[in-house]
C-alpha cells in the first residue's frame, strides 16, 4: 500500500486540482507544437537526493503533460560544467580566483563526467516513462551562437537589469577565464573585469590573471574567449534566447531553493523589455531539507560542516550509496514522483530528508512502465 504524506493546504495548492495545472496557462497561450522541460545542475560530484527528485519529477511531468494535452514533451539537461573545479586567493592582491570543470578537465573527461554520474538515471527515467532527453554542457551553450549574440544584443541595455542580478554591488559578474593553453583561471567576482561594448555584436572585455597578468578577449556571435556568466546574469541570458521561440513551450525546472532567485530573474526580464506574457514557464519541484529547516547541502555535509540529517540514510548525499541496482532506485524515484504528484499539496511543500527517505522506502514502486 502506498503511504502518502500528510501536507498543509496552501493558496496553490488550492488553486490547482493537479500540480501540473501551473503550466497551463503558458499551454493555453502558447498552443505549443512541443514542450521542452530544461534541468540543470553543476556537475561538481555525484548528485544528493534532492537533485535526483527534481530530475525525476521533470521526466514525471513532461509525460504527465503529454499524455493530458497530447503534446510531445521532451528533457533537456544542462551540465553545468563551469562549476569550481578549485578556488585560491591570491597571496598579493587578496582577489579570489577560480579554475572550472570545463578548463581542469578535458572534453572527454568533461563526458566521462556525465556519462558516469547522470547518462545511467536520464537513460533510465527516458526508457521507463518514454520522454526523450538530450544533454548539453554550459561549454557547449556558451559557444553557441544564440546565445553569445543574445548576450551581446542584451549590453546595451544592461544598466536597467543590473540590480536585479546583482542587488548588493550592481555590477554582474561576467568571467572571461584566461586563454592561454593550460591555463582557464578567472577572477572569481570579476572585480577587475571590465567590458566595453563594442557595437556590430562585438565586445571586448580585459580582466587580470592570476598568473599571466592583464589579458583582453573579444567575444563575437561565432568567435572569441569562454563566456563564463554568474548564476542570475547565465539565467537571464538563457532564458532570453528562448523567448518568442516558434511552436515550442520552455520550461525552467528547478528545485524550490530556487523560487527567491527566480524573483530577480523575473524582474531583470521585465528590466530589458519583455512583458509579463513573454516570461518563462516555471516548475518549482520540493526542497529537501535538513532538521533545521535549511536545504540540504552535499557540499556542507562532504566538508565536515554540517552532519548528515537524522533519519537519513548515505543516499541522501551521495546517490551512488543506493542499495539496490539502479533499476530498482529508479523504481523507488518513480515510486516517489507518483506520490508527490498525487496531489498538488504533496507538491509544493519541503521535505526533510529523513521524511523523504521514509517516502521512498515506503511508496509502491512501479513493476511496469507508466502508460
Amino acid at each position: 500500500m502506498t503511504i502518502y504524506p500528510v501536507s498543509p493546504n496552501t493558496v496553490l495548492a488550492n488553486a490547482l486540482t493537479n500540480a501540473e495545472d501551473l503550466l497551463r496557462p503558458h499551454i493555453a497561450q502558447v498552443a505549443p507544437e512541443r514542450i521542452v522541460f530544461v534541468v540543470g545542475t553543476q556537475i561538481n560530484g555525484a548528485s544528493h537526493v534532492g537533485t535526483s527528485l527534481v530530475q525525476s519529477l521533470t521526466f514525471a511531468t513532461a509525460a504527465r503533460i503529454r499524455d493530458r494535452f497530447g503534446v510531445p514533451a521532451e528533457v533537456q539537461f544542462g551540465a553545468l560544467d563551469n562549476a569550481p573545479y578549485a578556488i585560491v586567493t591570491d597571496k598579493e592582491t587578496g582577489h579570489r580566483y577560480q579554475r572550472a570543470y570545463a578548463h581542469a578537465l578535458s572534453e572527454m573527461g568533461i563526458a566521462d563526467q556525465v556519462d558516469k554520474l547522470y547518462h545511467p538515471l536520464f537513460t533510465a527515467l527516458s526508457e521507463r516513462l518514454d520522454v526523450p532527453y538530450s544533454v548539453e554542457t554550459y561549454s557547449q551553450q556558451q559557444a553557441g551562437e544564440h546565445f553569445r549574440r543574445t548576450w551581446l544584443r542584451l549590453l546595451p541595455r544592461l544598466d536597467a537589469a543590473r540590480w536585479h542580478l546583482s542587488p548588493s554591488s550592481d555590477v554582474p559578474h561576467v568571467r572571461v577565464p584566461c586563454p592561454r593553453p593550460g591555463c582557464g583561471w578567472a577572477e572569481k567576482y570579476a572585480e577587475r573585469t571590465r567590458v566595453r561594448d563594442d557595437g556590430f555584436e562585438r565586445a571586448t572585455i580585459a580582466a587580470v590573471c592570476l598568473h599571466h597578468g592583464e589579458y583582453e578577449v573579444v567575444i563575437e556571435p561565432a568567435t572569441g574567449g569562454y563566456l563564463d556568466l554568474a548564476t542570475l546574469y547565465r539565467n537571464l541570458v538563457k532564458e532570453l534566447a528562448i523567448v518568442g521561440a516558434q511552436g515550442t513551450l520552455y520550461v525552467m525546472a528547478k528545485g524550490g531553493d530556487w523560487m527567491p532567485g527566480c524573483l530577480l530573474v523575473d524582474g531583470a526580464l521585465q528590466a530589458v523589455g519583455l512583458t509579463r506574457g513573454q516570461m518563462t514557464a516555471r516548475l518549482s519541484c520540493p526542497q529537501v531539507v535538513t532538521d533545521t529547516g535549511a536545504k540540504l547541502s552535499k557540499s556542507l555535509i562532504r566538508e565536515g560542516r554540517a552532519p548528515l540529517p537524522d533519519g537519513a540514510a548515505p543516499r541522501t548525499h551521495d546517490t551512488r550509496e543506493r542499495p539496490g541496482s539502479p533499476a530498482e532506485h529508479v523504481d523507488r524515484l518513480l515510486g516517489l514522483t507518483d506520490v508527490l504528484l498525487a496531489d498538488p499539496r504533496h507538491f509544493f511543500r519541503s521535505y526533510s530528508a529523513g521524511e523523504l527517505g521514509r517516502l521512498m522506502s515506503a511508496a509502491t514502486a512501479r513493476s511496469v512502465p507508466a502508460p
